[in-house]
């Protein structure tokens, strides 16, 4: 049974930028027009990357394109939609068991291979936006499926998913023009196997990347969800990673957003 938190601080716990409740209070103030026709959400998944290689950790951000019809201009973690091919994809070590066990609440049809799509898409996404791959090098053949994942074929790179941690997810509210049920990860820096050059400037999604630590990248231009993931982000570190650290799920509910803990 999972725990929703509203905004009866008796029911929160006091954490970096507030309780949780007042992080759900905020997303709620942020909430823009909710007059469009109501969509599904479309499953997505997205990636924070952590340099924690000097004293103060810094996190890795995108400013998107701003012709990009989908938050332009704002500064967001690699990420986008699940693919069917994600679900094929070979690993060099399975998700841990209990970010597949709080991954897979409340969803339909669950699987290990569905919580190791979610995951793997946020690696393949990463790629495809920064040039960045995640993974580790292997003298053998890859069982790759056709299409988007050719490129760590070629590049003898498989997903290591021991290296990936659950950190939040997020569903957009009813009647927005384009909805996700979106999970969050993180990853260490030390993860990246290879980097190519190519894939972040003028006329690409991502046009800069900016390294900073989380309390500086709050300050950036981006959406209520991305600062109130990088506070569960600051308090997953704080809590020394542990694979245990309770997972919110950030959702509307009666008009107010609501955090509920996987």
């Amino acid at each position: 049974m999972m725990k929703r938190e509203y905004l009866d601080e008796s029911h929160a716990s006091v954490v970096a930028g507030g309780t949780a409740a007042d992080r759900a209070e905020r997303l709620t103030r942020t909430m823009r027009d909710q007059s469009f026709p109501n969509v599904k959400p479309r499953d997505s998944a997205t990636l924070i990357l952590i340099d924690r290689t000097e004293p103060v950790p810094k996190v890795l951000l995108g400013r998107r394109h701003q012709r990009h019809r989908f938050l332009p201009g704002k500064f967001v973690f690699p990420g986008g939609r699940i693919e069917p091919s994600d679900r094929l994809m070979a690993t060099a070590a399975a998700l841990n068991e209990r970010h597949v066990a709080k991954l897979m609440r409340r969803v339909k049809r669950p699987s290990a291979a569905k919580a190791a799509a979610y995951a793997l898409a946020a690696v393949r996404e990463t790629y495809e936006e920064t040039g960045l791959m995640l993974g580790v090098p292997t003298a053998g053949p890859i069982k790759v499926p056709p299409g988007h994942w050719q490129p760590f074929a070629a590049a003898g790179i498989i997903p290591d998913l021991t290296q990936i941690h659950f950190v939040a997810r997020a569903i957009t509210p009813p009647k927005r023009p384009l909805r996700f049920d979106s999970r969050f990860f993180t990853a260490d820096v030390s993860a990246i196997a290879r980097r190519d050059d190519g894939f972040v400037g003028p006329d690409k999604e991502l046009v800069e990347l900016v390294w900073l630590p989380i309390t500086e990248a709050r300050q950036l231009d981006m959406p209520g969800i991305t600062a109130v993931v990088l506070e569960e982000l600051a308090d997953r570190i704080a809590g020394g990673m542990q694979f245990d650290h309770p997972v919110p799920l950030y959702r509307m509910l009666h008009k107010r957003f609501v955090r509920e803990v996987l």
